[in-house]
Order: C-alpha cells, then structure tokens, then sequence
C-alpha cells in the first residue's frame, strides 16, 4: 500500500518542488517550533455532551479542572493520571478525563501547574460546523466551474480545454466535464474518485437523516437534490464522462506533468484525457471503480432524480460488462507523463466490489456469484482492513453483508466476524496509545490521517453490525487525533479548530496570496517514510512526530479527495 501510495504522489511532486514559491513552513513540535506549544492536546471542535471526553498533556501537573472560558469558578475537577510513556510521539503523558462533565457551553481545561488550554464546547452538536466545512471543502476542489467559498476564497471556470493523448487511442480536442481536483494538484483520476464517491455516499445511505439539510451553499443549492449530494454528482458527471461507447473508463485526465504552484485558471497546460497507450486504452482498475461508484449512485439518486440514477445504472452495467473481457488491464504512466499514476498490479478487490455493489443495487445473481466466488475461497482466512484506494477488498464485503437480498449467510457471518476481529484489535491500539489514535506504528506511511479516518470508517461499520460501544468510542477517539489531541497540539483541517495548521501542499492555498490556506482540507499527516527534502530534514523521530506544517511537505501535508472522505463519513455519524 505504501508503495503505492509513493507511485501515486512522487512522481509528479519531485518535479513540482522546484517550482513552488518561498517557502511557508512551521515545524510544530517542542524541538523546533518558534512558538511555545500549549500542553493541552484536545479536540478543537470541542465534545457533545453524553461522550467520552479526554485530552492529552504533556506537562508536569497533577490536577486539573475544566472552567469557564469567560472566566469563573471551576465547574470540575479531577486527578491526571499517571505519567507514562507514549512511543508513537515519544512524550510522557497523562490523561485528563473529564467524561463526567457534559454542562454545555464554551470552556478551558486548566493545570495545577498554571497552564490552560485553548476555549472548546461542549453541546449538543459541536460538530455541524466542521462536518459543512469538510464537505465544502469538496466545492473548493471543483474544475471546470466559477467557485466561490466566500472570503476571498474564489476562482473563475478552469481547464475548459481538453484534448485526447496519444495513449487513449483517440486524438483530437475534448470537452472538459468538471470534476474535483484530486490532491494539492489539478488532475483527475478515476480510481481515486471511485473510493471517495463510494465513501461519501455510503456516509449518505448510512446517516442520511444527519446529511440530507445539510446546507453547503453552492451553485445547486436549493434544488430539488439536497446539496450534499448535488455536490458528489458534479464529480459523477466527470466520471460518466471517462466513459467509451464500449464500456471501458479512462484512466485519468491531467496534464502531462505537474504544474507549478498557481491558481488552476492559470494553468496553462493541456488537460489530457489518458490512456493505457496500448489497445484497448482503458484501464480495468478505472472501469470496475466507475462501476462501484454508479451502482452506489444508482441507490441514492433514485428519489431525487430518477433519470440520473437510471444514466448511473446503466453505465455501471456497461462498465461490468466490458470488465469481463478485460479483466486485467493495468494502467502505468505512457512515457513523458509523471502525474499520478494511481497504478496497481491487482485489480480483483475492484471488480469484487463491483460485484457487491451492483449486486446491492440489483439483487441480481450473476454478481451475486461473481462476488461468492472468489470471497468463498477465503472464508478460512478472511481478514478484512480499513479502505483505500489501493485495496478496497473490505468495502466489497461490506456491501455484500449490507445487501438485504437472498445472501449467503456463511459469507455474511464471516464477514461480520472479521470485521469485529479488527475493530477489536484497533481498540486495543487505541487503548495502548497516549494520544488514544487507533494508528500503530506501522500506519504511519502516506496519508496516515487518512488511515486514521478509515479505520474510523471499518469501527463504525463494525459499530452497525455488532453493536459495540467501543468501536464508536474509538472511531471518535481518532476524530479528536485529528482535530487537537495529538503531539503538536495541532487541528489537522485548515481553518477548522483553535491552532489549524496553515501550509498545506495545495496549489490554490499557495498562489491566493490570502494568509490562511483554503479551508475544511485534511493534511496527510505524520509519515514515517517520508519522500520529500522537507519532511527528511527531520531526521528520524518518533513517527507521529514526522510531520512539518510546509507547503513543500508533500509526503506528510498534502491534501487530497480520498482523505477527506473518511472524515466527512465519520463527522455525519457523530452528528446525532
């Protein structure tokens, strides 16, 4: 997965280092940050109030009291836990629990030793702001349309022109169909936009309740379809639009190298449809990952817009259809193109949850027996992972298990079964962790904030199928890692949280000229490989402690659709 991860990000970024304006970095850890850090680690966006509550210092004290921001008498009060040390940050920490504290309002948590921690809630629903700020932040990616988030936050319609490369077997010029933008980047990418469309609206069919008036205030707003929705349509289009007559789906449309670090309507360069450079162009990956995504699709805009939802159904069909002739049709980089490649040397978990979800939407047995076919071979040793673009096996079994057909309930039992087995053993992580993060050492590769969020993902499906309080105790646990509680002290979303980080390697963020980044991104967080000159100058640390707030961080600060996802899907279930 690691691997690729760096496929999938180096190959464009090494190039587009050289081109990145003066550097905007902060390192926040105690060795070298410029500012003193506060020795509070807690959620930023604040807690509700019938949850667990917890925060991390790292500080000598031994009581602690929560207080009224405004000033005032302490309203709780309780003993630190012991110092103990944490090896994912390398910290000595103690715990302060307050869980037995759920008067709302906006409050402090202060030390016997002096120090105080930034304000936070505490409510009913202390994360409506974020979940509409991470979804928005999907608006803000978008190609091919005027966006405006308001605050200055704004650029006019992009890259509306496109041409056929060489290697999609066409030529000529092509109509540009929107889409987001997938990373710190202008490309776009099938595969990539299949996990996160299928992401999102799983979050849609599983917390519809907590998403359908969510108010997002973009161009469709208003409209019949609600808006989060509206939202992931107008990457479907795009994707629908990577569609040939045949069935097949092209890989990506980008340029052929990475551009340098302006805004995307000053991107000058050809925005190419790109192929396999070989009959018969399209990429297996691409055509079973469009299939997923529209048979999801095909479920979820039925009520709304029944024509679309038909559109979605059929070209998922199409796209299964074509997979079966070619199911094996891997995609690597046509020479003279180093953006992402995106590329995998084994397409069968794609085409299983092609399979799951088509036959979810349909009931129908041919997929029903694709899907059996191969999984059924592995009952003796099925072991299930948190989701990723790269291996998305666990989200074919889930959709299998959610189906409410005719299925095999020894396949469904041992797809519970293995589910619970890790969420189990991620609870014993997060147990063992001083920052309570369900991330063992081994996670922190690429987009570990993003692994982070989907093994929040697999905990509450976990949650859903066995009832567990734990798994949703430890899927928030992870929310709270990324919004505060974790070694720098740090709201892992721009613009979200009392001490946000600020540089995120993201074009638009870098070319604005606003002071802040664009807001509701998700960084990628700590890597313990790191693939770039700025995350190496760290040297070896503790990996939670290799990250550093620098637009030219790739490795450990870029933003990107997939990882923003998993967020979104966890904020909507703790909505209620």
């Amino acid at each position: 997965m690691q691997r690729r991860a760096f496929l999938r990000n180096a190959a464009g970024s090494l190039g587009a280092a050289a081109l990145l304006p003066a550097a905007r970095a902060l390192a926040l850890d105690s060795t070298s940050s410029p500012v003193r850090l506060n020795p509070v680690h807690l959620n930023q966006a604040g807690y509700s109030t019938g949850r667990a509550k917890y925060a991390t210092v790292n500080a000598q004290a031994a009581q602690f009291t929560i207080r009224p921001a405004a000033g005032g008498a302490s309203a709780f009060q309780a003993a630190l836990s012991e110092a103990r040390s944490d090896a994912a940050s390398g910290d000595t920490i103690r715990i302060a629990d307050f869980s037995g504290f759920s008067r709302a309002g906006l409050w402090r948590l202060a030390l016997d030793n002096g120090e105080v921690s930034p304000a936070f809630p505490i409510g009913p629903r202390p994360y409506h702001d974020a979940l509409r700020l991470t979804m928005r932040a999907y608006y803000g990616q978008r190609c091919g349309c005027n966006v405006n988030l308001g605050g200055g936050y704004h650029y006019p319609a992009c890259h509306l022109r496109g041409a056929w490369h060489p290697s999609s077997g066409k030529s000529g010029a092509v109509t540009n169909h929107g889409g987001w933008h997938d990373a710190g980047d202008y490309g776009r990418y099938v595969v990539n936009s299949a996990i996160t469309v299928g992401t999102l609206l799983w979050a849609w069919e599983l917390y519809t309740p907590q998403l359908r008036t969510l108010a997002l205030g973009i161009p469709e707003s208003g409209g019949k379809t609600p808006d989060f929705l509206a939202e992931v349509r107008w990457n479907l289009n795009w994707m629908l639009s990577m569609q040939d007559a045949d069935g097949g789906v092209w890989h990506k449309q980008t340029s052929e190298q990475f551009c340098g670090f302006v805004m995307p309507q000053s991107d000058t360069s050809t925005s190419y449809v790109i192929g396999t450079g070989s009959t018969p162009y399209k990429s297996t990956g691409a055509t079973v990952g469009l299939a997923a995504a529209a048979a999801i699709a095909a479920r979820c805009y039925g009520p709304y817009d029944a024509a679309f939802a038909q559109r979605c159904l059929s070209a998922a069909r199409k796209a299964w259809t074509w997979a079966l002739s070619h199911p094996a049709v891997l995609f690597r980089n046509p020479p003279g193109v180093s953006t992402g490649g995106y590329e995998q040397n084994d397409v069968t978990d794609d085409t299983l949850w092609a399979a799951a979800e088509l036959y979810r939407t349909t009931g129908e047995s041919q997929y029903e027996q694709a899907f059996g076919a191969v999984v059924s071979t592995r009952l003796g040793n099925l072991a299930l992972t948190p989701p990723g673009w790269g291996n998305v096996f666990s989200m074919a079994c889930w959709a299998y298990a959610y189906s409410g057909h005719n299925a095999d309930s020894q396949l469904t039992d041992a797809i519970v079964k293995a589910t619970v087995e890790t969420a189990d053993a991620l609870v014993r992580t997060a147990q063992g962790n001083g920052y309570g993060q369900t991330l063992a050492a081994a996670a922190y590769n690429w987009g570990s904030n993003g692994e982070a969020a989907n093994q929040s993902l697999l905990l509450l499906v976990a949650y859903q199928l066995a009832s567990n309080p734990a798994y949703k105790a430890a899927a928030l646990a992870n929310l709270d890692y990324l919004l505060g509680r974790n070694c720098f002290g740090v709201s892992w979303v721009t613009q979200l949280g009392s001490n946000p980080f600020q540089h995120p390697h993201h074009r638009p963020s870098a070319a604005d000229g606003l002071p802040a980044p664009w807001p509701g991104l998700l960084s990628g967080g700590p890597n313990a490989h790191p693939a770039d000159p700025a995350a190496n100058a760290l040297g070896q640390r503790p990996p939670m402690r290799m990250w550093i707030d620098d637009q030219g961080a790739y490795s450990v600060n870029e933003v990107a659709i997939n990882w923003n996802a998993p967020l979104v899907f966890l904020l909507a279930a703790v909505q209620s």
